[in-house]
């Protein structure tokens, strides 16, 4: 079957079931032999620059008519069976919408699948529904329970708590992170106090962030790998009042890769959790990796604070 994956997680999910497509979007860059594949989208962002300019950018992409177009001549070329997209986000990835047009347009007659992962169960059934349309329904099978007894024994090991946490996926302005997000952090051992299971991710006002005044901030951009993070995490701790937070005093703050791990609802997203798990319960799980999960230096909040 051939196969046109146009988001990163469907990519994995995809490879996970030894399904290599044949298209891919941009942004698909794991496993790595995805990084060979054509890209069949293109992004009209900028990324380079500081999360207030991309904010800026997607806004005027999104006025002008989206924020992505469709490479015909890869679609053409990948000449695919099956085309599969997401309904989630329309800055993440392509949306449907475009996605259908297109297929009509140069009638490629292939099926278009839809993804619209809000939870970790969605994203298993994502996984078994593409197990379903690629003929590899007992490998799905037999991914789904080994992600589903990973995730229980974080559930067993993690001792239930009441810390406050809160996860960016945006920083200027900054933006709590829903979906997925909060039922992770629940089974992590954390309080989610500003997003209910399931909700979008949504912008909020700064001062919404010191109100709640989390015990435990992670802060994992959507797109921004970890490094890029560190790069650019002033533009956050540099805010007034940052400095105050219970997370800031007590040296709680954590940058993530949110590019590979907290925003992409593949198979590595029970990674995500078992490393949420050992930021929340380091007594009880092994220290994530650093090129992952990497806690704050206070030098970066405390000078960004007297600079502000």
């Amino acid at each position: 079957m051939r196969v046109v994956s146009l988001l990163p997680s469907a990519t994995e999910i995809l490879y996970a079931l030894g399904v290599e497509p044949v298209a891919v979007s941009h942004e698909c860059d794991y496993p790595p032999a995805a990084r060979g594949k054509p890209a069949a989208n293109e992004s009209r962002i900028a990324p380079d620059v500081a999360s207030e300019e991309i904010n800026e950018q997607v806004a005027t992409a999104e006025a002008e008519g989206g924020v992505y177009e469709l490479r015909e001549d890869v679609l053409r070329e990948a000449d695919p069976d099956l085309i599969v997209t997401q309904g989630v986000c329309d800055v993440c990835a392509v949306d449907d919408g475009l996605v259908r047009e297109t297929v009509a347009e140069l009638d490629l007659g292939a099926d278009v699948l839809t993804t619209h992962p809000h939870s970790l169960g969605d994203v298993l059934h994502d996984i078994r529904d593409l197990g379903e349309r690629t003929g590899t329904r007992e490998r799905a099978a037999d991914l789904i329970a080994t992600l589903e007894a990973r995730i229980e024994a974080v559930r067993d090991r993690a001792k239930p708590g009441e810390r406050r946490v809160a996860v960016l996926d945006w920083m200027d302005p900054v933006m709590i992170a829903g979906h997925w997000m909060p039922e992770m952090v629940d089974i992590a051992g954390g309080a989610y106090g500003m997003a209910d299971p399931g909700a979008r991710s949504r912008p909020r006002r700064f001062e919404e962030l010191l109100a709640y005044d989390p015990e435990v901030l992670i802060v994992a951009p959507c797109g921004f790998s970890l490094d890029r993070t560190l790069e650019h995490v002033t533009e956050l701790t540099g805010r007034d009042g940052f400095a105050d937070l219970t997370a800031a005093r007590s040296g709680d703050v954590y940058a993530m890769d949110g590019h590979h791990y907290v925003n992409r609802p593949g198979p590595r997203l029970v990674d995500t959790l078992e490393h949420l798990a050992a930021t929340l319960n380091p007594e009880a799980f092994d220290t994530p990796p650093r090129d992952i999960v990497r806690r704050v230096e206070a030098v970066d909040i405390g000078t960004a604070s007297r600079e502000g």
